[in-house]
Parts: structure tokens; C-alpha cells; sequence
């Protein structure tokens, strides 16, 4: 057999397992999903120690090839990392069940009762990079929503993602119901990914969590549905009646709490007539951040680097950020639905009108106003975990939770109608 069939059957025989589970997972009861993440939250917490010493493993790995402090980050694991992932798949088993949910129920004029159902996705396949937490999240957020879950992680954490997923499996089938629910690509062939997107007549939707590269090769690729999840340029405005505290508390803490996340704040716009600017870019600087920044900005204070075109609109994903000062909050807007993709602003300002404008004028998954970008989570919204966040406005929008992963049918009662 050519390696070229090899590959295909492997799909095949990955498509066919989940298929294989489809009808199972969008039947389970609410009791047994929720006892199914529970044991899988003890199992976590009970593995914890063979979790953490398979992800030195990828650790290891990562150091050998120089990644940056930011990737190093996303890859580790250890005890309170592990404890808020099982604290995340308890919360998610406390959430209300959609599946089955009647909505918009009501009588037409032909008699007929017309309403629609919440039911499962079918299959959903997640090809994701970095953070092996998001094994368990997908997991968890796919047991509830009643789907069967493809999960195919990045070699970079390779070992982890094995190892969450053999104990996701395994916590499955001692509850008694089919292991293949939740399936990992254990074969990291990236040959496989093209074929494994071409199965639209077993997978229902295909949602990819990583760089650039990746998300285009996916839309590229597919003949499956894609949720993107697309990078993360996001913004800050200081309004001109920012008050000053506000204002460097959430820059700092969109910026610097924890920089390699998507929500991370990426460009600061700063109105010309703010009057603590300069003080605003001392924090930034103090707490170790490289600034990038327009001329007015670099004028401003010495060892400011100069900002160029492709700054407005990338990514850092690290202690960097660019700056620019805006002459008007009309100027702030035109800036972000230039550069931004779409993720999370947010505005800091004492004035009402300008919040409300902000809000109403900026079309991005999710608009604030004074608070953190970072907030931009689905722990955060009252989700319990996210499957990603949707920079697209088809199907979902924004941090995808368990709803994000169902749809609806029509459901139809008659009485011998007939038209």
C-alpha cells in the first residue's frame, strides 16, 4: 500500500470512529454528560503528577529548539494549571444543557405548532497549536453540547495532549459509553491535515486555533464549514477624559498579564488632549514592555522605536506594543476598523456618549468599555470554556461556549393539516 493510501485510510478509519459515536453523544442525558465531566475532573486532578512529567517532556523539546518566552508559556503545565482545568470541566458540567432546548415556539396561521430545537453540531474537528489545555476544553465543551470531537494538537505538545486524551478516553469508556466521543490525531503527519479536511461527509464543522499559517491553510484547504478563529490585533482607546488610574491599571493589564493570549491588547491609540500620556508610557516601559510608536509617540520620551506600517496590524503575541496619538475619537475609529481583526477593543473614557459610540460604531466580536481585553475569555463571560473565538459572523461570534457548538432545527406539530 502506497503511503499515500496509508494516509487516506488512516483518516478513513478516524472519521469512521467518530461516526461511530455520533448518535450516542447527541443522546446522552443531561446526567450522564455531567457525570462523564465530573470523572473526568477527578481523573485530572488524580493524573496530575504523570501529566506534568509527560509535558516536560514537550518542555524539553521546546527548549532544545529556542521558542520564546511567550510559546514556552502557552506549553506549560503544572499544579495550579491543571487544578484550573478540572475547576473549568466542573463548571461546565454545572452549565444548563442546551440540547433539545424548544425556542420561538408558536401557532401560524394554518394551525400548525412551528418552533426549533437545539440540537448537536455532529462531528466537530479542532486543529489547534500551543496550549494543551485546549485538549480538555474541546473535550468537555463537545461532551456537553452533545458532539463528537477530532482533535488534532501540534507536535510541539505532542506528549501532553496524549496524555489528557488517554485520560478523557479512558474516564469515558469506565463510565460505560464509547471512548471515540473524543478522538485525538495521534499521527502528526501534516500530510494528514489536507485529507482529514476534505471529509465534509463525515465531519460537520472544522475550527482551527493557531497563527496565520494555519488558519489560511484550513480556509484553504476545507471542503468542511470553518469557524475561524483569527489572530487577535487588538485595541485600547484613551479617550481624552480617561481618568489616569483607569487608564494604566487596564493598559497594563491588557498588555502585560498575560501577553502570548490572543486577548492581549496589541495597540494602544491615545487622544492627543489625554494629559498623562507620557506617564502612561513610563508604566508601560516599567513593566518591561517594548513600545513601538508613531512620530508624536517617539518624540515624546527616548528609546521609543519607531512604529512602521506592518505594526498597526500585527499580532506580537509578546512585551511589545505600538502606539499611536490620535487628534480625535473619529481618528481612533477609522485606526481600528483599518487594523483590527476583528477580536476585542475596548475604549477607557469618563464620557458616556463616546462609550456608547464606541460600542455602537465598532464591529468586532467583543466591544468594551473600561475593562481589559484579557476579560475577552469564555471562563470569563460565564461560558466555563471556549472552543475558540470567532472572528467571523456566520454561525457564532466571539468566545464559543457550549450553544457555540449546537444549532437548530425546525420542529413541526400538525393535526392533519394540509396545505
Amino acid at each position: 500500500m502506497s503511503s499515500k493510501q496509508c494516509s487516506s485510510s488512516f483518516i478513513d478509519d478516524l472519521c469512521a470512529r467518530a461516526k461511530s459515536a455520533v448518535h450516542v453523544a447527541a443522546n446522552l442525558s443531561t446526567s450522564d454528560k455531567n457525570n462523564i465531566l465530573m470523572h473526568i475532573s477527578s481523573e485530572l486532578r488524580k493524573n496530575k503528577n504523570y501529566i506534568i512529567s509527560e509535558n516536560k517532556k514537550d518542555l524539553e523539546n521546546a527548549g532544545k529548539q529556542g521558542v520564546s518566552n511567550a510559546f514556552y508559556d502557552r506549553l506549560m503545565l503544572d499544579e495550579k494549571r491543571i487544578e484550573g482545568i478540572a475547576v473549568s470541566v466542573e463548571e461546565i458540567a454545572k452549565f444548563p444543557d442546551p440540547v433539545g432546548r424548544i425556542e420561538n415556539m408558536k401557532i401560524v396561521p394554518s394551525g400548525l405548532r412551528v418552533g426549533q430545537m437545539r440540537i448537536p453540531l455532529g462531528v466537530v474537528a479542532v486543529i489547534y497549536e500551543s496550549r494543551p489545555n485546549v485538549t480538555v476544553d474541546i473535550a468537555a465543551l463537545c461532551i456537553k453540547s452533545g458532539n463528537v470531537a477530532i482533535l488534532r494538537g501540534g507536535e510541539e505538545a505532542v506528549n501532553s495532549n496524549m496524555a489528557f486524551a488517554g485520560i478523557i478516553r479512558n474516564a469515558i469508556k469506565e463510565y460505560g459509553k464509547p471512548e471515540n466521543i473524543v478522538n485525538l490525531m495521534e499521527n502528526l503527519d501534516r500530510d494528514l491535515v489536507p485529507i482529514l479536511l476534505k471529509k465534509n461527509k463525515d465531519i460537520d464543522v472544522v475550527i482551527p486555533r493557531g497563527g496565520e499559517g494555519l488558519i489560511s491553510m484550513v480556509t484553504r484547504e476545507s471542503t468542511i464549514p470553518v469557524l475561524k478563529h483569527e489572530k487577535g490585533v487588538c485595541h485600547i482607546f484613551i479617550d481624552e477624559s480617561a481618568v489616569k488610574e483607569t487608564a494604566e491599571r487596564i493598559t497594563i493589564n491588557s498588555k502585560v498579564q498575560r501577553p502570548s493570549a490572543c486577548n492581549a491588547a496589541e495597540t494602544l491609540l491615545i487622544h492627543e488632549k489625554y494629559p498623562y500620556t507620557v506617564d502612561l508610557i513610563q508604566c508601560l516601559i516599567d513593566n518591561g514592555v517594548e513600545v513601538r510608536g508613531c512620530k508624536k509617540t517617539a518624540s515624546l520620551k527616548p528609546g521609543i522605536k519607531p512604529a512602521d506600517e506592518k505594526d498597526w496590524s500585527t499580532e506580537y503575541l509578546d512585551l511589545i506594543i505600538s502606539v499611536k496619538i490620535v487628534s480625535s475619537f473619529n481618528e481612533a475609529i477609522e485606526h481600528i476598523s483599518c487594523y483590527n481583526s476583528g477580536h476585542t477593543e475596548t475604549i477607557i473614557t469618563s464620557d458616556y456618549y463616546n462609550s456608547e459610540r464606541f460600542l455602537k460604531e465598532i464591529d468586532s466580536a467583543a466591544v468594551m468599555v473600561n475593562a481589559s481585553t484579557r476579560f475577552h475569555d469564555g471562563g470569563e463571560f460565564g461560558l466555563g470554556a471556549e472552543v475558540g473565538i470567532s472572528t467571523q459572523k456566520l454561525h457564532a461570534r466571539g468566545a464559543m461556549g457550549i450553544e457555540g457548538l449546537t444549532t437548530l432545527k425546525y420542529i413541526v406539530y400538525g393535526n392533519g393539516e394540509v396545505r
